[in-house]
């Protein structure tokens, strides 16, 4: 790769030169800049032109361009001169100004030399790509000393903290058990708490409060040299002062001496930093690190993330255009007030204090009145309360404390909602700590402007580790109220997420006239779950404005979340601005995207360099189903509902519009290691095992092993309801986990975190035809397959719901009823004749083969991700029917079809069983030669390359056997020690026996495709 780049390089410096024929420093020095910017972001590094560097004359010079680590410290500097001029000579006046001598650059388009370590390293000749490329490469090869070491210590850090952590928590423990001068400051503090941020919080919160506390003292310091803020900072005051009631002195450093390595290594590292803005980046980053390796749940649940200022400066200078364009002032004007709900480590509030420079009476006035920020995570807001305060010193000349940053939930401080300038709401009573009284005073101001990255993450399962996000009653209630009622989608959990909390509470506080601006998920403009969202933001907003940047890989598998995405991850981004005015009617609703494949540098460059004034937004116009994007033109309305809310619910006047009376989704087991084996003797042993600590624990909360199984919160409910449970046989059966892989199942309503309708469907002892089928919300391909048993509701993988609809249903006394209802049957007898061979059996064959339909699939795949499937009714019913009946009996019979002729190759491993131990397990294939692999001793050739062309979800057919096949070291530990005994070497023949039969259903089911292809339509 590095070697195209220099060649690249010196393709666009021979463009450049016959083009323009310059040979000037501003225009050939730029295909150098991309040279190194290309090489920079190969090796996650981070380029920048014209970056400022402190001289040990303690003047600032401006290298050309420089190279960071992701913690900002520079790895090597850059300096172009003309071709016309003496390079030696320029080097000797950039070095006598002071210019870094570690490791730099300087070039003239002719000749580039390095100096590294204040001596030259090396010369080349910049047409000589070889040498040229041992130039660059030694240059990033450098590594400093620091970070060397900082690498080091991170890594020690995470090891050595285990220990540190238990011998904090010991200490704290003691206190409160020995110190009442401690136990009374921590109870005060914790009644200050839970007014502010949880009214859960507990005894266990204040302490890991206080350890991150005594853990951040010495990072803070060092990066910058600022040790009074701990005894300054409101909240740190009370954390110092508990502190201080037990932790002084001697107990303090030999407590604290194996953190020592990583404080030096931040301070090394920080003193390399000179500029205020990279020391904000540095801290944040170094917060990130610290808060992941701390306490990963949490910053899991609180979505810690770093909001690059490309994005930050774009919101801001968008928001004060908006509120120019509708309210006539701008952001900086008296009046308008502005908060950042959940502000992390500053970023935004650091933003528009920068964006206020050169008004410094204004920005004073801002400053101490009309900034507001909010955060519930102690860390960050120390960090945040560090960068703000820092960032106003350089920007204003003179320090000034922020006096409107309040250590509080926001989504739980519902007492401005709704505040109009002037009214007092009821806040907390007596209560007269500073802290209360800043979120007062917050309370008590018109919110004009609300902006910022709100928490992102949706979903939290390890109920363990007690990680769940929280419920917020008065916001969740709202939500329901507004959001949940205007939608028709099935699953609308999700709304429920964080960020579209956040939205709820925004909209409620801004009240009658303001402005709200956040980058959250693309999912509120994009998913389906997301209609009463998208209505009610049309209701209640006169302008909504959406900038999508993509890079959601999970809907496309060819972006990659490192390369496309803004934040590196793998969800898609939007940011929106959201404009309110009582007086005006109406919604317009306006969206820019950026371009697929853009990478996330090309993003953050764009919106760095264009204002959204010069946006070109395109006017989209919902339509009824409230879609603002992919909206269709088709017959979809036509055809026949396969399943329906209303008829599932009985509603009056439903029965006459789907084809199945009920459906349901597949088994969300919320603990499949448990309830799932391959092995009844070992699903046994394990749900044996789950019952009697299930029993123990009812019986005593406090039980030693309670833990060593898998919790949820229904779980916990039921052991506190005091039900009762006891193992029972009858419920295990054979359940279809993934496609063509069926496992042992434990299906029981208690120890299954969600069946919804399966035991209606599959009774103990019943087998049942059932077609599964991709949610609307599936972020996977659409699918679908047949199954006799219970489908997992993850039946191609996380991130893409299967739905089930069967046969027939089960009345509670075993009672076997149809599930095609009488108004399909009719409906399809209307349409065919009684001479077609109609009944329900055709008609769910029919069924599965329309679901099949190559054409179908295309024609309304944007309609698939958004509603339950919808049926045509095609001419020559028998022939769709018996389509369908040949892959049902390929599907559900797939165990029992004839073999495909493969040719099976045992090639003994010596070393492994010479060893005494199976042969290395693989299950891998190629699908340009026909093989599979199943271990290092057996393949198995022959196979049709076509046969992985039958897809389910991401994966072949074949491919799916193989991985549900493979070794996997089990997550929940309690398995990982006492159950763990799956060896592929006990299976081995049965997989291979198993593919077999698998090649052929992938063939066959591709045929009949080929054939449904071709049928006659209208």
């Amino acid at each position: 790769m590095s070697r195209i780049q220099v060649e690249s390089y010196l393709s666009r410096i021979d463009q450049l030169r016959r083009v323009s024929g310059a040979t000037n420093e501003v225009i050939v020095s730029q295909a150098f800049a991309r040279l190194l910017e290309d090489w920079a972001t190969d090796q996650k590094l981070i380029f920048v032109q014209q970056h400022a560097y402190e001289t040990p004359q303690k003047t600032f010079v401006r290298p050309d361009g420089v190279v960071l680590h992701d913690i900002r410290v520079p790895l090597g500097w850059w300096e172009a001169k003309d071709t016309s001029d003496d390079l030696e000579k320029e080097i000797e006046k950039k070095l006598r100004k002071g210019y870094p001598q570690d490791n730099i650059v300087f070039e003239n388009g002719a000749t580039a030399i390095l100096y590294q370590n204040r001596h030259e390293a090396f010369r080349c000749d910049m047409t000589d790509p070889a040498a040229l490329e041992k130039l660059v490469t030694l240059f990033f090869g450098y590594e400093r000393p620091e970070i060397a070491e900082f690498r080091t210590a991170v890594r020690q850090f995470g090891t050595d903290l285990p220990a540190i952590l238990e011998g904090l928590r010991a200490k704290i423990a003691e206190a409160y058990a020995d110190n009442p001068a401690f136990g009374t400051q921590a109870a005060a503090f914790l009644t200050h708490a839970r007014q502010t941020i949880n009214p859960g919080l507990t005894e266990e919160d204040v302490r890991e409060m206080l350890i991150q506390h005594v853990l951040t003292e010495e990072i803070f310091t060092q990066v910058f040299n600022d040790g009074q803020y701990h005894r300054e900072n409101n909240i740190a005051r009370e954390l110092t002062k508990l502190e201080d009631a037990f932790f002084t002195g001697a107990v303090k450093r030999d407590t604290l001496r194996a953190m020592q390595p990583y404080y030096q290594a931040i301070k090394a590292n920080a003193a390399q930093i000179s500029l205020h803005s990279e020391k904000q980046t540095f801290l944040k980053l170094i917060y990130e690190q610290f808060y992941k390796v701390y306490n990963p749940k949490a910053a899991d649940r609180l979505g810690v993330v770093y909001t690059p200022n490309e994005i930050v400066r774009f919101m801001i200078e968008g928001a004060d255009w908006l509120c120019e364009k509708h309210f006539g002032k701008t952001l900086i004007e008296p009046g308008v007030e502005i908060l950042d709900p959940a502000t992390g480590t500053g970023t935004f509030i650091c933003e528009l204090i920068e964006h206020f420079r050169g008004q410094p009476k204004a920005l004073h006035r801002k400053y101490k009145e009309e900034l507001h920020a909010n955060e519930v995570a102690i860390l960050p807001y120390y960090v945040a309360n560090l960068n703000i305060e820092a960032t106003y010193a350089a920007v204003a000349g003179q320090y000034a404390e922020f006096p409107n940053l309040c250590f509080v939930d926001t989504l739980d401080n519902v007492a401005g909602l709704g505040v109009r300038k002037g009214t007092t709401p009821d806040l907390f009573g007596a209560l007269s700590d500073e802290n209360v009284a800043r979120v007062k005073r917050q309370n008590m101001r018109k919110i004009s402007v609300v902006i910022g990255n709100p928490p992102y993450n949706a979903w939290q399962e390890n109920f363990n580790q007690r990680n769940a996000n929280r419920s917020y009653k008065k916001i969740d209630q709202r939500i329901k109220e507004t959001y949940i009622l205007k939608g028709s989608a099935q699953n609308q959990n999700s709304v429920y997420d964080m960020y579209t909390r956040f939205f709820r509470w925004s909209a409620d506080r801004v009240h009658d006239d303001g402005i709200i601006a956040f980058i959250v998920g693309r999912k509120p403009v994009a998913k389906g779950a997301y209609d009463g969202f998208r209505r009610d933001l049309a209701d209640e907003f006169n302008e909504v404005y959406v900038v999508d940047l993509g890079g959601d890989a999970i809907d496309n598998p060819k972006l990659s979340g490192t390369r496309h995405n803004v934040f590196g991850n793998r969800s898609g981004v939007a940011i929106y601005f959201l404009v309110k005015k009582h007086r005006a009617q109406g919604c317009k609703v306006f969206y820019a995207r950026r371009d697929e494949y853009d990478t996330k540098q090309d993003k953050l460059s764009w919106l760095g360099s264009t204002p959204m004034a010069q946006v070109k937004f395109d006017r989209i116009t919902p339509d009824k189903k409230g879609n603002w994007l992919g909206q269709t033109e088709n017959d979809w309305e036509e055809l026949l509902p396969l399943v329906s809310k209303d008829v599932k619910a009985g509603k009056r006047g439903a029965e006459k519009g789907a084809i199945f009376k009920l459906f349901s989704r597949g088994l969300g087991s919320y603990r499949d290691e448990w309830v799932y084996d391959s092995n009844r003797t070992g699903l046994e042993a394990k749900m044996r095992y789950m019952v009697e600590t299930y029993e123990a624990t009812r019986a005593d909360p406090e039980f030693t092993d309670r833990n060593t199984i898998k919790w949820d919160a229904e779980l916990d409910r039921y052991a506190k309801s005091n039900i009762k449970k006891q193992f029972d046989p009858t419920l295990i059966r054979r359940a279809e986990f993934r496609p063509f892989s069926t496992l042992w199942l434990y299906l029981d309503q208690h120890f299954n975190g969600r069946t919804y309708q399966l035991p209606v469907m599959f009774p103990p002892g019943a087998e049942n035809p059932a077609i599964s089928f991709s949610d609307p919300s599936a972020q996977k391909p659409w699918m679908t397959i047949s199954t006799s048993g219970v489908p997992d509701l993850h039946l191609v993988g996380p991130a893409a719901a299967a739905m089930v609809a069967s046969r027939y249903r089960f009345t509670p006394t075993g009672e076997r009823v149809d599930n095609i209802t009488d108004w399909a049957l009719k409906t399809f007898t209307d349409r065919y004749g009684k001479s077609a061979g109609v009944s329900r059996d055709t008609i769910f064959a029919y069924v599965y083969a329309a679901l099949h339909d190559p054409l179908w699939r295309e024609t309304y795949a944007i309609n698939l991700k958004r509603e339950f499937p919808r049926i045509p009714l095609h001419p020559q019913f028998g022939l769709w029917a018996g389509w369908g009946q040949r892959l049902l009996d390929l599907h559900i019979g797939y165990e029992g079809v004839a073999p495909w002729p493969l040719t099976r190759r045992d090639v003994e491993d010596a070393k492994s069983r010479a060893a005494g131990v199976s042969p290395r397990v693989i299950l891998k294939s190629d699908p340009g030669a026909g093989v599979v692999m199943l271990d290092s001793e057996t393949t198995l050739a022959g196979i049709p390359t076509r046969a992985w062309d039958y897809r389910l979800g991401n994966r072949s057919a074949i491919d799916w056997v193989l991985d549900q096949h493979k070794e996997k070291t089990p997550k929940d530990p309690t398995i990982r020690l006492r159950f763990n005994t799956y060896r592929f070497a006990d299976h081995k023949d049965r997989v291979a026996d198993l593919l077999t039969r698998v090649v052929r259903v992938s063939i066959e089911t591709l045929e009949i495709v080929d054939e449904i292809a071709t049928a006659r339509r209208g």
